[in-house]
């Protein structure tokens, strides 16, 4: 069985071509980039268009790379990036370009409707929480958060608002594109903060959308992600480059599919992943929240289960930043005068070459501390106006500190949002690690030893969002149950257990991180509260 997922990211997608048999394999992948637009008002969108020629240019690439034909693609998927707002007419064009969920222009909307009330909890009415709290554990105590993208399109651009036929998410969207339906899948309505959980009242809630002043005619029919939404279309089949009427399945966000690519599928099973972005899940059968720590347990891909989530904005994002400004210049690599080209001969990329030389570097990074918020922070405590820092630096530090900090400063953060899943609901004694930063045996053994977790990474660590969304869609064509399929088929490739020398070194630093925040928070919104004082973040 061959199955293509669409593993669509912010800033590129990965489609996969998946075979299924005894075992998953990744028989072709091909990627392509796109743009994320940054306007100095907080907006981050993107083009539809661009999108789109991204996914035709990687599927007809898939079958360059391999000897598998169109017409033996029995089913296709998207894992796409959440929390993005894409306004449609009637036939599913885009009204404007897409807002991503960086987007950050409706801090104002978010302040009128959420800031007013006499009684007020971390800044938001304590009345409005507590109805979203009842409906589905969760609520839109973010400016980010996909309501007020909506709200902000409304106030500002009134003639794109009075045409709009419905909104979608991202995922939704392309979904759309290839057949022809306009719905939502339950996990991205979910992501809205306006879908209702509670068992036998699954779908919008209208009080909620009374409450937020959102238009019910502009919510889309809601289907699961295990769901057969259609067909491919002649015309979507064309620019594709596959066969009229392959099977499209619901799909869903990338956060979805992760714990089942994973195979951390059985309740309290716990999973963390680093991409651009990270985060702490564990696998849940009811539904929890924790204000205080903005986590919540979010829809799994699977009924009647939830992924208790916390999520931490710029992850790999942060080692990628410092890649740049830190190890590259425009020639050489940092320390060696070695030419990127010749480097790459040696190493499958830059990354793996610095994770070998920051792993030179001593555990602790010689006392520095790197705080990962390049772009605000979200738990366990919200602030768009937090930053990165390095602290400690002494005259002896050199690169490889800064670097090896980098990851450390990652590690502890992910420790932070583990602790407080823990206090909370069993977490699992031992963590799956996946996403890219997985890759790196020097980044496995430090979260072991600054978690005091034994990790497991499993194979094509990379992709196992699109693993999950494969499986998802496989279990759909065989009619069979997602959770064992899961298990069944994703397998351990590495194990590492802590260091307890290192545990000792990880537990001073990470004593301090802890307290750089609040120590700083007041600092932080003297620097950077300027900037979005009338606007949005950016």
């Amino acid at each position: 069985m061959y199955i293509i997922i669409y593993d669509f990211g912010t800033s590129s997608v990965k489609t996969c071509l998946f075979e299924i048999g005894s075992e998953i394999r990744l028989a072709a992948s091909a990627t392509a980039d796109y743009g994320l637009y940054i306007s100095d008002d907080g907006g981050a969108e993107q083009d539809t268009e661009e999108w789109w020629a991204a996914l035709c240019s990687t599927t007809r690439e898939l079958f360059r790379r391999s000897a598998v034909k169109p017409d033996e693609i029995e089913g296709m998927a998207f894992c796409s990036q959440m929390q993005g707002a894409v306004f449609v007419d009637e036939n599913g064009n885009a009204l404007r370009r897409p807002m991503n969920y960086l987007d950050q222009r409706g801090v104002r909307e978010y302040r009128e409707c959420m800031g007013s009330g006499l009684i007020r909890v971390s800044g938001c009415s304590l009345y409005k929480l507590v109805r979203n709290l009842i409906v589905n554990y969760a609520g839109s105590t973010s400016a980010k958060d996909p309501v007020w993208k909506y709200k902000w399109v409304e106030n500002n651009e009134p003639a794109v608002f009075e045409k709009i036929y419905k909104w979608l998410d991202v995922g939704d969207y392309l979904l759309s594109r290839c057949t022809g339906r306009i719905v939502r899948t339950a996990d991205t309505a979910f992501a809205t903060f306006l879908y209702d959980t509670r068992r036998g009242r699954e779908g919008w809630n209208r009080g909620l959308l009374n409450m937020y002043k959102v238009r019910p005619d502009h919510m889309p029919d809601i289907i699961a992600c295990t769901d057969l939404a259609g067909r491919l279309t002649a015309k979507a089949a064309g620019e594709l480059g596959l066969a009229e009427g392959v099977p499209v399945f619901g799909g869903g966000g990338d956060t979805t599919f992760v714990n089942i690519g994973a195979g951390c599928t059985r309740p309290g099973d716990t999973h963390i992943y680093v991409g651009t972005s990270g985060w702490v899940s564990t696998c849940l059968d009811y539904q929890t929240v924790d204000i205080n720590a903005m986590i919540t347990g979010v829809l799994s891909a699977v009924h009647g289960y939830f992924n208790y989530y916390a999520e931490l904005e710029t992850a790999g994002k942060c080692f990628e930043w410092a890649a740049k400004h830190l190890a590259l210049d425009e020639i050489n690599v940092y320390l060696e005068k070695t030419v990127i080209t010749d480097l790459e001969s040696r190493y499958r990329s830059v990354y793996d070459y610095l994770s070998e030389e920051l792993g030179k570097a001593p555990p602790g990074a010689n006392g520095v501390i790197f705080t990962p918020w390049l772009h605000g922070n979200r738990c366990p405590f919200e602030d768009a106006d937090a930053g990165g820092m390095f602290f400690n630096i002494r005259i002896g530090s050199d690169k490889r500190d800064l670097l090896r900090a980098v990851l450390e400063g990652i590690c502890y953060h992910l420790r932070w949002l583990l602790e407080c899943e823990a206090k909370k609901v069993k977490t699992s004694d031992v963590v799956r690690f996946v996403g890219g930063g997985a890759l790196s045996p020097v980044t496995c053994q430090m979260l072991a030893d600054v978690t005091g977790r034994t990790i497991e990474t499993v194979a094509n660590t990379q992709e196992v969002g699109a693993i999950g969304a494969a499986l998802v869609a496989a279990a759909g064509i065989r009619g069979v149950d997602v959770p064992t399929l899961s298990r069944r088929l994703v397998r351990v490739d590495r194990t590492y257990t802590p260091d307890p020398a290192n545990q000792a070194i990880y537990e001073r630093g990470y004593r301090v991180f802890k307290r750089l925040y609040s120590s700083n928070a007041k600092h932080f919104k003297a620097l950077n509260a300027m900037k979005t004082e009338g606007k949005g973040r950016l």
